[in-house]
């Protein structure tokens, strides 16, 4: 897989994602709550190149290395540069869903943000609800830390919902625990 910033022209290869996705993704993901025009996601992957350099937000793109085919939109979100720590998020085109995309992705952004941006902690936090993402954070071998009770409300906003919170932090690769 080919990861890298979002550029401009890239939104019609994620809109096409969008749409192939957007059932699936309606339970989880508050984009998927609003309808999105080609015209609205090409803005955002503007907007999202513009954060990547200002170092805002680090939205990465992954593309199969072969077809070029846009596969799984992944970044460092809630960056706090002082303690350099890192939120992961992700969503995945449901056409490759289940193929090892995430999980390859989720090792080379890991990668980068241990080993270039230094980070110190990178955290993995989901609906308690959200089998799939639960199920990626600890094949990826993140620890759950805590389950936040009442935390948010589901993303069609009908019910208080709990956060769980998984970490990986730098000391312990570092010390192989």
């Amino acid at each position: 897989m080919h990861i890298r910033m979002p550029k401009p022209g890239d939104g019609k290869a994620v809109y096409s994602a969008v749409q192939a996705s957007i059932n699936e993704w309606k339970p989880w993901l508050p984009f998927a709550q609003q309808e999105q025009s080609e015209v609205d996601v090409e803005k955002n992957s503007r907007e999202a190149h513009c954060k990547f350099l200002k170092r805002e937000d680090l939205r990465l793109l992954g593309f199969h290395k072969g077809s070029n085919q846009f596969i799984v939109s992944a970044g460092l979100h809630r960056i706090d540069w002082h303690v350099r720590k890192f939120k992961i998020g992700y969503w995945v085109d449901s056409r490759y869903a289940g193929k090892g995309y995430v999980t390859e992705a989720f090792d080379a952004i890991e990668k980068f943000a241990f080993e270039q941006l230094h980070a110190n902690r990178i955290e993995i936090r989901c609906d308690a609800k959200n089998i799939k993402s639960r199920a990626v954070a600890e094949q990826l071998d993140y620890l759950l830390e805590g389950i936040l009770r009442n935390d948010d409300y589901s993303v069609d906003r009908k019910e208080l919902r709990d956060t769980c919170v998984y970490s990986k932090l730098r000391l312990l690769l570092e010390f192989n625990v």
